[in-house]
Formats: C-alpha cells, structure tokens, sequence
C-alpha cells in the first residue's frame, strides 16, 4: 500500500523587524513532527515559500552555545544526520507545490512565520485547497500566523467559529520580559480571537493540541508530537 504523503512547510530565511537580526523556523517544531511521520511510515516533503536553504532559529539549535535547545536529542539528530540534514538545503518552493500528491499538511512555526506567513498568499491559497479538499489541515505554535487570513471559496474565514491554538499571549509575555521588548509584531491569540476562533491553549509551555474535524493546530514548540499524532488519527494511521 502506497505511504501516506505530508506535506511540511517552513519558513524561508527572514530578518526579524522588531529586535533585528536572521531569523528561521523553530527546530523542533518541524523535526519532531517528523519523527512522529517517519514512525507512522509516511513520506515527507519539506517545502518553504521560496525553495531551497532554509535555517534554524539560533536558540532552537541544540548546538548553539547558549544552550537552550541542548535537550532537543531528535533536532541534534536530524542536522548532523547525513541522511537528513542535506534535506534543508533542497526544500520545494511552495509555488511548486501540487496539493494533490499529498494527504495532509503541517506548516511549523518559529520566529520568521510572524513576519512572513500572514501576508503569503500563495501558502493562503495552498491551506484553502488542502483544507476544501477534506485533508488534514495543521499549523503550529507561530506557524499559526499562516491560518490567520485564510478566506474559504464561499468567502468566509477558515478559522472563524471553529477551536484552535496557537503560540498564547501569557508565552508572548514571558518572552518579551526576558528579551527586553516586544518580540513579536502581532500576536496569534489576539488575531485569532478578532477573527472569532474558539481560541484555547494549555497552560504556558505545556504540551498541547486540539483538533477541529480538518483543522489541527499546536501551541507551541513542545507541541510538535501531540500535533503530529493529531493528523495521523485523522488519517487513520
């Protein structure tokens, strides 16, 4: 029997407007939902919204000498493997992208999607079509930000009326005290919540997903795993 296919989407390398300096994806919340697709037996594809190389967020690198990430063994594994490694250096552009070779979607989060994701029509228009087409539709933590605006073909909003989380203000807090200032441009619970989505999370920094029929979303980096195992039960193994 032919594998499930997902498609995973990671943001293109970005500078962050609001402290300065590059910022990427979030290691783990892409390595660890691969993990979980991996052992359910599924291909996968990473793809971002120009193709090619892509980049780490610095502190999700288990390798970087501040040592935030220094327990995240399965991102250490993924960027020194030479099996998987090389695969960030190759990602689809997602004009590129056909949906229908795919079952679901996961678009991961880190610090560039919120500079990036909201206004990308293409990744917008790509939602809509997996979302339209009854396959499992996922976002997680900052990755949210791509949900945000996504209009339907009757016209209305994807997320409007229906459960979901995100990466939650009191998390949004914590880290503009430690960093000194506002990190974020916009926050993903507000704007939810001003488009009329059931927003909920599960407590800062804990992990947490929940899923809507289609639509399945994670909260944050510790979230990969329950988000991924989501949208395998919503395929059915």
């Amino acid at each position: 029997m032919k594998p499930k296919q997902v498609l995973m989407v990671v943001a293109s390398p970005a500078v962050s407007t609001t402290v300065g300096g590059p910022v990427g994806f979030w290691a783990s919340e892409m390595t660890h939902p691969f993990w979980e697709f991996t052992e359910a037996g599924y291909s996968i594809d990473l793809a971002s919204p120009k193709g090619g190389t892509v980049v780490v967020d610095q502190l999700s690198d288990p390798r970087d000498a501040s040592g935030y990430s220094a327990h995240d063994l399965l991102s250490l594994g993924f960027l020194t493997s030479p099996r998987t490694a090389p695969l960030l250096a190759e990602t689809r552009a997602l004009s590129d992208v056909d949906p229908s070779r795919y079952d679901a979607i996961l678009v991961c989060g880190g610090q560039a999607p919120m500079f990036t994701f909201r206004p990308d029509t293409t990744l917008q228009q790509l939602l809509r079509v997996f979302f339209e087409a009854g396959k499992p539709t996922a976002a997680l933590c900052h990755g949210v930000a791509a949900l945000i605006d996504v209009a339907l073909a009757d016209g209305s909003m994807l997320i409007t009326g229906r459960t979901m989380t995100g990466f939650a203000n009191v998390e949004e807090d914590q880290a503009d005290r430690i960093v000194g200032q506002r990190v974020m441009p916009w926050r993903i619970e507000d704007a939810a919540r001003e488009r009329g989505a059931n927003y909920i999370q599960g407590g800062a920094w804990k992990p947490f997903a929940t899923r809507d029929g289609l639509l399945i979303t994670g909260q944050q980096q510790y979230s990969g795993a329950l988000t991924a195992r989501l949208v395998i039960e919503a395929l059915g193994r």
